[in-house]
């Protein structure tokens, strides 16, 4: 039973904490002196490792509880969500989530949303009408962006203890202890050579007037119940798997870059009329987090070969390997992706649920 202050059944409080924050500590508490039970929504769930995303949201999870002392941790569930990089599944997802923790019984349940309106990073909020909105305010200008920056490039000058200490005041203590373990697991140093290349990358662009907006292409090849793969064999996201695709060339249209990019990355030819013949759709895929390197808006191609032999492939350019990969056992691949490049398969081919993708804690 609620305490009598606690207007209502449960609050829903929303965030990536990534790292978790001190800021976002007090949001919690508040989520908590006004519902009997919180469910913290942990967004970016199932993506690989980045300097974004560097803790699974099992891990995100446990950051928090240790925040928390016992008795608030067990009014506390857990619901992990992707993005999508589509609202109107986001939004179903995290409903149907909610739902199923916290099921109407005997009625529907009073459900307030804690969170705190700010700009446009935060509009999501205005998109559970049925819900109670609590904006609590600013609870303090901490930036987890600007922490990661200090957590991953103290790997590179070897200064790590001091740039903890510099965080007691802006994190909680459990989650400073937590920064200092996990860094001693491979993950740390693997993320943090990417937070360097990336920032290396940016420094490039920090003499433009305006913040640069890239263009790039990707090409998505099914062959029968096969799509085409490739490893990425640099940074950003080495490593891991990404549909063939780069950036767009002055001189070509996106029609022609997405074909080149495809020939350089796969050494996948085809003839003009047999590839203007397995052309089903093109995607723009623009969401303006969908890629690490900032604002980068891709244009998908997406081609069918039908049922014949896939064609040989040789691995070049960016990739350190290209393969043809059954479209059955993407879903399981989710957390092996670069960036967004899940998700397009996604639209493409219908990997995951519409509401019932999430598992909860």
């Amino acid at each position: 039973m609620n305490n009598p202050s606690q207007a209502h059944d449960v609050a829903v409080y929303i965030g990536r904490f990534q790292i978790f924050h001190n800021a976002q500590l007090a949001l919690l508490r508040r989520a908590l002196a006004t519902a009997g039970e919180c469910i913290v929504v942990l967004g970016s769930a199932f993506q690989a490792r980045s300097p974004r995303n560097p803790f699974t949201w099992e891990e995100r999870a446990e950051m928090i509880r240790l925040a928390l002392p016992q008795a608030d941790r067990d009014r506390v569930k857990f619901l992990p969500v992707r993005d999508h990089y589509d609202q109107a599944r986001w939004v179903a997802a995290v409903k149907h989530g909610v739902a199923q923790l916290h099921p109407a019984n005997p009625g529907p349940p009073s459900v307030v949303l804690v969170g705190h309106l700010k700009d446009a990073t935060s509009a999501y909020l205005r998109a559970f009408p049925h819900w109670t909105l609590e904006d609590v305010g600013s609870q303090g200008d901490i930036h987890a962006s600007a922490l990661r920056d200090a957590y991953f490039g103290a790997a590179h000058d070897g200064t790590l203890e001091p740039a903890l200490a510099a965080l007691v005041s802006q994190v909680p203590g459990s989650t400073v202890q937590f920064l200092r373990a996990w860094s001693s697991l491979p993950y740390y140093a693997v993320v943090a050579e990417e937070w360097e290349s990336l920032r290396r990358e940016r420094a490039l662009w920090d003499g433009v007037p305006y913040p640069p907006v890239f263009v790039t292409v990707d090409t998505v090849i099914q062959c029968g119940q096969q799509v085409l793969l490739i490893r990425r064999g640099r940074a950003p996201g080495k490593g891991l798997l990404a549909v063939p695709g780069g950036f767009l060339e002055p001189r070509e249209t996106v029609w022609q870059s997405a074909l080149r990019e495809l020939d350089e990355e796969t050494g996948l030819r085809l003839l003009d009329s047999d590839i203007e013949a397995a052309f089903k759709a093109v995607r723009v895929f623009d969401h303006p987090d969908r890629s690490q390197r900032g604002r980068v808006i891709t244009h998908a191609h997406w081609f069918d070969l039908g049922t014949r032999r896939p064609p040989e492939l040789t691995a070049g350019d960016d990739a350190a390997d290209a393969q043809w990969v059954p479209i059955a056992e993407l879903a399981g691949l989710e957390s092996r992706f670069h960036d967004d490049h899940f998700h397009i398969l996604d639209l493409f081919f219908g990997l995951t649920k519409d509401a019932a993708e999430s598992s909860a804690a």
